[in-house]
């Protein structure tokens, strides 16, 4: 009998040969047709124009990560439904879930007095 790491580890191994073949078995069967437009940059089938630098808002960074975090609560209400609604919970999960979308609640409040959900337009 295979002890616990020994498992994990065929299931490794067979996830590597794998890769490994699939990727050697891509070299072998693609079309290889050599062109030098083909090893051009391409960026949008245009010639390039001004620096590559862009400075980007960090209001962007801010408000992505706030979406995350709001969407991602909902990976923790769905199960809490769902166990709820077998009525498995009881008023301790309603507490709990309570507590959780409170804590929700102010994060949004200070994020929103604190001006990370204000989107400003023009330049910056």
């Amino acid at each position: 009998m295979m002890s616990d790491y020994a498992t994990i580890f065929a299931f490794v191994l067979v996830d590597v040969l794998f890769a490994v073949v699939m990727m050697v078995a891509a070299q072998l069967l693609r079309p290889s047709v050599p062109d030098p437009l083909k090893n051009t940059t391409y960026e949008c089938g245009m010639e390039a124009v001004g620096t590559t630098e862009v400075k980007t808002n960090v209001r962007f960074y801010l408000f992505a990560l706030l979406f995350v975090i709001f969407d991602v609560e909902i990976l923790f209400v769905y199960p809490w439904a769902v166990v709820v609604g077998g009525r498995e919970g009881g008023p301790v999960a309603l507490l709990e879930m309570f507590v959780f979308l409170g804590v929700l609640f102010f994060g949004l409040v200070y994020a929103w007095r604190k001006g990370a959900l204000a989107w400003e337009f023009g330049e910056s």
